[in-house]
């Protein structure tokens, strides 16, 4: 049996970038269903259950970052934001309000595609035990059973909030994590605007996985915003 090509709900009301976008996504056999306002996106992903959402924020009838904490109100569908807004601001407040990842436009459709596989590959990993996972990313490897991390096959030696501050990035692989929701997640809610912390643990990080610090290769920054672990191929 074949399977059902995944579903992608469009928010965007642009002519020109709705037809880009449909005519990339169809040629990669994803199903497609389309929305130009926050009250057609809000009855289309009640009622079609997409497997992903791409989101413009500047919509006619309100703003993609309001409707972003809507749907999150009652679903963790992968949601990638498809903006003209640049801006530091605008990326951590998308990603805070529950976006998966960010796009500014205008991007490459490898570039989205290579996003839509990641925010698919992470949606299903959700509800799985992931403490029995192994993680591998080039020399990277991650045994959550053993609680072991080995770079080349050698074994390295973290501290407790390294190791969980690396098993988060682990787990959201290649998906934007602002410096607020590390923080609340490795310190807990009081430490939120504690960036200092966050700095040090990933300079600490870096020295001990990279193979040189001063250019990472899989702990990367996303200036302005937060970090994101180098997915899986």
């Amino acid at each position: 049996m074949t399977a059902v090509a995944p579903l992608v709900l469009v928010v965007e009301d642009e002519t020109q970038m709705l037809r880009f976008l449909r005519t990339a996504l169809s040629a990669q056999d994803y199903r497609v269903v389309e929305a130009g306002t926050v009250k057609e996106a809000l009855v289309a992903a009640t009622t079609h259950n997409p497997e992903m959402i791409l989101m413009d924020l500047g919509l006619p009838d309100g703003d993609g970052i309001d409707l972003t904490r809507q749907i999150r109100e009652w679903s963790q569908v992968p949601i990638i934001v498809i903006s003209a807004r640049g801006r530091e601001g605008d990326k951590v407040a998308a990603l805070d309000a529950g976006a998966d990842d960010y796009l500014t436009k205008p991007f490459g459709v490898n570039e989205l595609l290579a996003r839509i596989r990641v925010g698919l590959r992470h949606a299903a990993m959700v509800g799985k035990d992931t403490s029995s996972i192994v993680f591998e990313v080039d020399s990277l490897r991650i045994d959550q059973v053993r609680r072991e991390v080995t770079v080349g096959g050698r074994e390295i030696h973290l501290t407790p909030t390294e190791y969980r501050l690396l098993v988060l990035l682990a787990k959201n692989a290649g998906k934007v994590l602002t410096h607020r929701q590390i923080l609340k997640e490795v310190w807990g809610p009081p430490y939120v605007n504690e960036t200092h912390y966050l700095r040090v643990f990933m300079t600490q990080l870096r020295r001990k996985i990279e193979a040189d610090s001063a250019r990472p290769r899989l702990l990367l920054t996303e200036p302005g915003v937060g970090y994101r672990l180098k997915a899986t191929q």
